[in-house]
């Protein structure tokens, strides 16, 4: 049996195939175009993505099964009949939709969306973007006085270009602020809010299910990537946890047949899974800002080579008072403050570079740990935490984090963990299940008292407090 894994993500897109023996490989990774057309705008070319994976499929051979992750709240517009995108892809991290949101809390609408979607009223999340499509684009108003006007996250134009079949999976769907939590269907009182005709969106589907066909081989699993990750840390019981340091840093734990509302905390209440109509709910709280604070960082050039955020020869640089928080696109949890500005405290005359790019792995980190921390207020978190992504191959990274939140993290030498479990889901939808591959582990134990780790925190805690009120 061999399972292709496309990951569908905010810088790239790439496949992996795993097979029943144990090996997993990923075939093919291509990175695509990121375009700021105005600031805090961030759009993807719907036409050069659906490329990149018709590109990473063809480099697959014969697989029995395929499963798609995407990037979340990523969405679009396009012509129902023709398939012709009518807007680019309007990316998570995209922040146009500001004012229309800050409308709709001063009109309450927060309250709606807090109580059927679980979710705070934010530009993050796809309802705006739709909304912001409909009101914006003549493209989309002439496809929808005609009744061809298709509205969805990036997964439902894929799976409609690919497979002929228009739908979305409840993972994906819990992501829009369109979606009744507990219904896990469209709201129609959400749409009213927003402005998104019910009848533009897609069917919402378990996460393994039948998803139509490329070619012979049927799409069996189709999920958000930091749920596919969860899937693939291994995370099955309440308070399982990992984060992945991608574009951004993604904390889910697991709650189970629980839905664990906590708006005040900046917490968010999503669904993990579907299998066979049976939700299992997570906790979700997300930094916008981990690779690309250090993507930003090498641009600056405080670095030349990501080898050389491995080790520093100084102590940490939140113990000398020097600390950066990572507000490139605002803060998300626990604070939720768009408006916050990314800010350096605490530089001198002495200050190097290393010292800085110590403090953008610090400040990421740290902004970690605020989410575990708010996360720990409602269920207990694993005290063996897992993580993945690009920072966790950095062993000072890795033992920062220990050190900060006081629990083991566990990094593995495999850590295409997202990719991975998109493929077991995939395999479910086959009855199979999929052994991980051999892996090695490394677990950072900490390092340093909690006294010292609470010093950190609260030396970090004032320099986030300074960063929302500098405008």
């Amino acid at each position: 049996m061999r399972i292709a894994a496309l990951d569908q993500g905010t810088t790239s897109t790439r496949v992996l195939v795993v097979s029943d023996d144990g090996s997993a490989d990923i075939q093919l990774a291509l990175r695509h175009q990121q375009h700021h057309p105005q600031p805090g705008w961030v759009e993807h070319d719907p036409l050069e993505l659906l490329a990149n994976l018709q590109r990473c499929l063809e480099s697959t051979g014969r697989v029995d099964a395929i499963g798609l992750a995407n990037q979340g709240e990523s969405c679009l517009a396009w012509d129902a009949i023709t398939g012709k995108p009518l807007s680019p892809v309007i990316v998570w991290q995209d922040n146009r939709t500001g004012p229309a949101i800050e409308r709709l809390r001063a009109e309450g609408g927060e309250g709606l969306t807090l109580a059927r979607a679980g979710l705070p009223l934010d530009p993050y999340f796809s309802a705006s973007k739709l909304s912001w499509i409909i009101n914006h684009l003549p493209a989309a108003q002439q496809a929808l006085k005609a009744g061809r006007l298709r509205l969805g996250t990036s997964d439902a134009w894929f799976l409609d270009r690919l497979t002929g079949v228009f739908a979305t999976d409840v993972t994906t769907a819990s992501r829009t602020s369109l979606m009744n939590l507990a219904t896990g269907q469209w709201d129609a009182e959400l749409c009213e809010l927003f402005g998104v005709p019910i009848e533009t969106l897609p069917p919402i589907l378990d996460t393994v299910g039948h998803f139509g066909e490329i070619g012979a081989t049927p799409v069996t699993a189709a999920v958000v990537d930091q749920q596919a990750s969860l899937y693939g840390h291994g995370c099955r019981k309440a308070g399982d946890a990992k984060i992945t340091f991608g574009t951004g840093a993604f904390a889910l734990t697991l709650t189970g047949d629980e839905i664990i509302r906590a708006p005040d905390k900046g917490l968010l209440a999503t669904i993990a899974w579907q299998i066979d109509g049976k939700p299992v709910y997570a906790m979700d709280g997300g930094v916008y800002d981990a690779s690309a604070a250090v993507e930003w960082a090498g641009r600056l050039g405080l670095f030349s080579d990501f080898s050389e955020l491995a080790g520093f020869d100084q102590p940490p640089a939140i113990a000398r008072q020097l600390a950066f928080v990572p507000a490139l696109s605002g803060l998300a949890c626990p604070h939720w403050d768009r408006s916050a500005a990314a800010l350096w405290v605490g530089m001198h005359g002495g200050t190097t570079r290393q010292d800085m790019c110590q403090a953008v792995l610090e400040g990421v980190a740290l902004r970690s740990v605020e989410v575990i921390s708010a996360m720990d207020q409602f269920l207990s978190v694993t005290d063996r935490l897992s993580i993945d992504g690009g920072l966790a191959r950095s062993p000072y990274f890795a033992q920062f984090l220990a050190d900060a939140l006081q629990r083991c993290i566990v990094t593995q030498r495999f850590d295409e963990l997202t990719a991975f479990g998109c493929a077991a889901l995939a395999a479910r939808g086959l009855g199979k299940t999929l052994v991980a591959p051999r892996n090695t582990c490394t677990e950072f134990h900490p390092r340093v008292s909690a006294a010292t780790a609470r010093a950190w925190r609260d030396t970090f805690s004032d320099a986030v407090s300074r960063c929302r009120t500098w405008r």
